[in-house]
């Protein structure tokens, strides 16, 4: 037996020991940080070899283990931009370097320019509604941008789709001359209604529908741009008051549409081939009626309030009351999250033995749902720290022993000579 060995042996375990209190002051002093995993020391031994009946003491390695995919309990707050993932999922945020990294700590608050920030001064990316429905680039970060509200910035959108929803009466006359869509001055129709829309200004539009029954379960539907009707009467409108009409076929035993049910309309000042959905009407035995009408758009208004759907869209509520969506929240995960290396500010990069980053959407492909208005709180256990460290504390005594008496028997072998 070597006592140098035996010396090492308990350094060794002392080393050891150490690490396991390092890993515990570090979860009790982040037991309230949001989104905080708890690391663990793993230990494993380190042998060395013997001859004959030698024996040669060996000693102790650490392995530093952080449970990431352990996931925290939810507390709610009174903050829209506060931001859980109830499932698995990263958030993807970037530095001020724009180098894109994950993390689980959601405490985000607009900055200066509206951009939203967590704690550590990380900023939440995602993918922007400003192309049409965005979609995630699986296996990079390309065509992530920060989220970035402005709540002082006025917009407006033009209306590029609408519909109608309602009832024209199969028994009403048909008329076979001077329809709605020549446009002349005693053009006959079955039923009016009006839909408002906005340009790409946000000034309101006042567009007339016309319904004209041609035939048995045949319609004509026209649509004229109001501000261009006749002084004192509708008929004929201006040049460019006709913006659109369509025919409408409609199943003579159950009274829905057959075949074409839209009409494309060139809105002034607005949207190329606004799409007015007329599929929603009904052909029955009673008088008409207009159920429902809506169109997207907004006229100029700055953002109320943000709301964040479980799906990660973001949208803007509006002072006048209409919404738009205007972000999509990326979720990010790795074959395995519990290899993932840490980084100061609570957050995480991909490793060699992570595996490589996978980016969605929530509630897709086995990613948790976005809950806003929470927090993910640390997943230590002080109780369990407590007695870790308790444990820690004895054993690096009882190592500490070990050291000792090596040293007093070096003492001994010492002063065989004196």
């Amino acid at each position: 037996m070597s006592l140098y060995g035996m010396m090492r042996t308990g350094i060794s375990g002392m080393n050891a020991q150490a690490n396991r209190l390092s890993t515990v002051a570090d979860n009790i002093a982040n037991s309230d940080t949001t989104g905080y995993k708890r690391s663990s020391v793993e230990f494993s031994t380190l042998l060395m070899p013997s001859a004959g009946s030698a024996y040669n003491s060996g000693g102790v390695n650490t392995t530093v283990r952080s449970s990431i995919s352990a996931q925290g309990v939810l507390q709610y707050t009174t903050s829209a931009s506060d931001l859980a993932i109830d499932g698995d999922g990263f958030f993807i945020v970037q530095d001020a370097n724009g180098t894109p990294v994950l993390t689980r700590a959601g405490s985000f608050v607009p900055d200066a320019q509206g951009r939203l920030v967590n704690a550590a001064g990380y900023q939440l990316m995602g993918y922007s509604y400003a192309n049409g429905i965005p979609s995630a680039t699986a296996n990079g970060f390309e065509g992530l941008v920060p989220i970035t509200i402005d709540a002082q910035d006025m917009t407006a959108n033009a209306s590029t789709q609408g519909y109608y929803l309602g009832n024209l009466p199969s028994g009403a006359d048909a008329v076979t001359a001077n329809l709605p869509s020549a446009n002349g001055t005693a053009a006959e129709y079955t039923n009016k209604s009006s839909l408002v829309v906005y340009d790409n200004l946000g000034n309101k539009l006042l567009l007339d529908v016309y319904y004209t029954k041609t035939a048995d379960n045949t319609w004509e539907v026209a649509v004229f741009d109001q501000s261009k009707a006749a002084a004192g009467a509708s008929f004929p409108y201006d040049t460019g008051g006709l913006l659109g009409s369509t025919t409408l076929n409609f199943d003579g035993t159950t009274g829905k549409i057959t075949g074409t049910a839209e009409v494309t309309l060139d809105v002034p000042n607005g949207a190329t081939g606004f799409t007015l959905d007329l599929s929603r009407l009904t052909q029955l035995g009673t008088g008409f009626t207009v159920t429902d009408a809506r169109v997207n758009g907004n006229g100029p208004s700055t953002i109320d309030k943000v709301q964040i759907g479980k799906d990660g869209t973001v949208y803007a509520l509006y002072a006048d009351g209409s919404s738009a969506a205007l972000y999509k929240i990326a979720l990010a995960t790795v074959p395995s999250p519990d290899r993932l290396t840490a980084l100061p500010g609570n957050v995480y990069v991909q490793s060699p033995d992570s595996g490589q980053v996978r980016i969605g959407f929530a509630n897709e492909g086995g990613l948790g749902s976005v809950v806003s208005g929470a927090l993910e709180s640390s997943n230590v256990n002080i109780a369990e720290e407590l007695t870790n460290m308790i444990a820690a504390q004895r054993s690096y005594t009882a190592n500490s022993k070990v050291f000792q008496t090596g040293a007093d028997l070096m003492d001994v072998l010492v002063n065989l000579k004196r």
